[in-house]
């Protein structure tokens, strides 16, 4: 089992980080990697069980299951369903976020279990890790914007 994890402080308040990243459906609002996003069924993108569909720049697609989701913890946890460009198997991610209450930040919290083969491992972490990395960025600059 590969583990990647990355943590950030953010220099936005713990509600207005979690405003944006929440949103189960967002992605390409914030994130760089993302051109587009839907939840299939047009159920909402905070239902636990909802399943969100995007794609990169390039086309590729994920589709993945949202776990579960707490506003009173600021958590989320989801699952890849489909990835056909990123070889990976059984991956469960959970983000969670916590107040900075001497500074008014955000402390993000980001990780991910799956397999992978060995062969592609370094590649998939670096994606991984970037994917988390720059999600925390977006949401940051989101306000600076």
């Amino acid at each position: 089992m590969t583990r990647v994890y990355v943590s950030a402080v953010m220099p936005i308040t713990l509600e207005q980080a979690w405003r944006v990243l929440r949103d189960f459906n967002g992605l390409p609002d914030y994130h760089p990697f993302f051109a587009r996003s839907e939840i299939e069924g047009g159920k909402p993108a905070d239902q636990v069980g909802c399943v969100r569909h995007f794609h990169d720049h390039d086309g590729n697609f994920i589709r993945e299951e949202l776990l579960t989701l707490s506003d009173r913890e600021h958590r989320c946890c989801y699952r890849i369903l489909e990835a056909p460009a990123l070889p990976v198997h059984g991956y469960v991610a959970e983000m969670c976020l916590k107040p900075i209450t001497t500074s008014n930040q955000c402390f993000g919290e980001w990780w991910a279990e799956f397999e992978v083969a060995e062969a592609d491992r370094e590649d998939v972490v670096q994606r991984v890790s970037d994917t988390f990395r720059l999600a925390f960025e977006g949401a940051a600059g989101h306000y600076a914007r």
